[in-house]
């Protein structure tokens, strides 16, 4: 506590250089690693669910996930495809 009080007191923190804007709360490459990060907790949020309370098998719960990844990257790649013939 003492040196955090120090440290404003007697003005350190001018001497410290700012966050770049790529690193800054609100820059696009933060809140593109926060909507991962939410994205992230819903995954293991769906599979707490499916193991807990649906009873699938851990495996199983992996199985279903590896699958959802393998159709979403071929949608993708289908929409982009067909985006592209246009």
């Amino acid at each position: 506590k003492t040196d955090f009080i120090n440290f404003i007191n007697d003005q350190e923190w001018k001497s410290i250089e700012p966050v770049s804007s790529w690193f800054g709360p609100s820059s696009l490459l933060m809140s593109s690693m926060s909507a991962l990060f939410q994205l992230s907790m819903w995954i293991r949020h769906c599979h707490g669910y499916l193991t807990e309370n649906v009873g699938i098998p851990v495996w199983g719960s992996y199985a279903i996930f590896a699958l959802a990844t393998l159709f979403s990257g071929l949608m993708l790649g289908l929409v982009s495809e067909a985006d592209w013939l246009w």
